[in-house]
């Protein structure tokens, strides 16, 4: 049964800004909300081609154990456990867990837990333990993320997949991501990024050697404002993904 659990570690070592964790509490009741004018409609639209790089990459996802960091209101973490998977959805925000639990129950989704802990306290009680770990659309809204990903390193088996996502620190990622996005289309309420925590691939490929794991894998993902079609190609000036693997 779908279910939350777990007491977090709420200390000042927590790796969690309390302020972004307000914003996505705030929006909490409109995850599942697939209209066109919701916020997390562009959630729902790259949710696809997410879920299908990451079993492209990760060598399917029916049977695999997988940890879905930073989940949110479980929209790619139900996602995969509807593909088979067993999936844990960890995140700090407590309102969109409860409505990520509440709509696995309603869907009859039951190969899903969800936890409000952080990634570094679950590293240390699991370690090892999943097959694959996924992290995505998180790392630009912690304090620290090569702790992230460091404690993404310690969860996943050896010759596990880690999977990131992130958006690119650069004028062009501006314009796009926090003008284009959330001032001129609306596609994200206002202020939902703050572009000196954008990541550069360069950054991030240095925290995924640095907690040990090998750097795989880049992709770019894009979006006509036109057409409203979304793709995904090599071009990573803006929104990207990263497949990484522990060595075994």
């Amino acid at each position: 049964m779908a279910s939350t659990n777990g007491s977090p570690t709420n200390g000042p070592a927590a790796n969690v800004d309390t302020q972004e964790i307000a914003k996505f509490d705030a929006l909490a009741a409109k995850w599942w909300d697939t209209t066109p004018n919701s916020e997390f409609y562009p959630l729902h639209q790259i949710n696809p081609l997410r879920l299908n790089w990451i079993s492209e990459h990760g060598n399917g996802i029916s049977g695999k154990k997988i940890v879905d960091v930073g989940c949110g209101g479980g929209i790619l973490a139900e996602s995969m456990a509807r593909r088979g998977a067993e999936v844990l959805g960890v995140d700090m925000a407590e309102a969109p867990l409860a409505v990520a639990k509440l709509h696995a129950e309603q869907e009859n989704v039951t190969n899903i837990t969800y936890r409000r802990v952080p990634v570094e306290q679950l590293a240390a009680e699991q370690a090892g333990q999943y097959d694959i770990v996924t992290c995505m659309e998180m790392l630009e809204h912690v304090p620290d993320p090569a702790a992230v990903v460091q404690a993404c390193f310690d969860l996943v088996k050896p010759g596990g997949h880690v999977f990131f996502s992130t958006i690119n620190r650069n004028p062009k990622a501006y314009l796009f991501a926090i003008i284009g996005a959330e001032y001129v289309l609306r596609l994200l309420p206002r202020g939902t990024h703050d572009f000196k925590k954008f990541i550069r691939p360069s950054e991030l490929a240095s925290y995924i050697r640095q907690a040990g794991l090998s750097y795989d894998h880049i992709i770019g993902l894009h979006y006509n404002p036109l057409t409203k079609y979304y793709w995904l190609a090599p071009n990573v000036d803006v929104n990207y993904m990263v497949h990484t693997r522990r060595p075994a």
